[in-house]
């Protein structure tokens, strides 16, 4: 007797493209805006301009890169966390109307926005911060350590709070379901590992260490990120520190 199908081999069933089932397909009237600003933050951090040449080889960080769970107490500077964040969702050409970024996103909509736990960067402040990719920009949104309650709600996964910085993703749905509908939901997780995996390349090539969190508590990551777990929702996370 064949065992019932769980969630995921449902939603990968449901989800499927199939041939003869393609002409219903259509965009929905409203598109949702590109970009997430928030209009009353604690303070606004204009991030230092990204190098865009130089640095080390591509093949020599593939080779190099590596998960990295220990990290030392030393702090990022705020040069390295903007590159960091130029590399992955810093907009680095413009066609047309459209700002096209650092990483692959389906349908250029770009649905996973970046938010920034800061536990030792200099030059900015311990919290919660939003990255602003129009004008490479942090927005604050809340402020103190955050750390061991990130662990915590990581599965108590420690070196989340002994990281330098955290980078969590979150997906607005709309911005990808306007176009795809329900099959957003794999894009949305696709473009998730695009920008976890291109963070470690950047990590790497800076000499830094990172690790990827696929495990945590959804809806208390969701809340220290201030977000309903519905209309925006956490999808991947990734430590970033200096190695031990």
């Amino acid at each position: 007797m064949r065992e019932e199908q769980g969630i995921g081999r449902h939603f990968q069933n449901a989800t499927k493209y199939h041939r003869d089932r393609m002409q219903g397909h259509r965009l929905r009237p409203r598109q949702a805006p590109p970009f997430s600003r928030h209009e009353n933050p604690l303070s606004v951090l204009k991030l230092p301009e990204p190098e865009t040449a130089g640095g080390m080889g591509l093949w020599e960080v593939v080779a190099r890169r590596r998960s990295v769970r220990d990290f030392s107490p030393r702090p990022l500077s705020l040069p390295q966390l903007s590159q960091l964040l130029w590399a992955t969702q810093g907009i680095t050409a413009t066609v047309g109307p459209h700002l096209l970024r650092a990483c692959a996103s389906a349908g250029a909509l770009y649905p996973d926005e970046t938010y920034v736990f800061a536990n030792r960067v200099q030059g900015c402040a311990p919290g919660l911060w939003h990255y602003q990719v129009q004008d490479h920009s942090l927005a604050q949104l809340s402020a103190g350590d955050l750390g061991d309650q990130l662990a915590a709600a990581c599965l108590h996964q420690e070196f989340c709070a002994e990281a330098a910085a955290v980078f969590a993703w979150a997906a607005v749905v709309e911005r990808a379901a306007w176009k795809y509908h329900d099959r957003c939901y794999r894009y949305l997780y696709l473009d998730a590992g695009h920008l976890g995996g291109q963070l470690q390349l950047a990590a790497c090539a800076l000499g830094l260490g990172s690790v990827n969190i696929g495990a945590f508590f959804d809806d208390e990551v969701n809340q220290l990120l201030g977000l309903d777990g519905e209309e925006e929702t956490a999808l991947y996370l990734t430590a970033v520190g200096h190695p031990q």
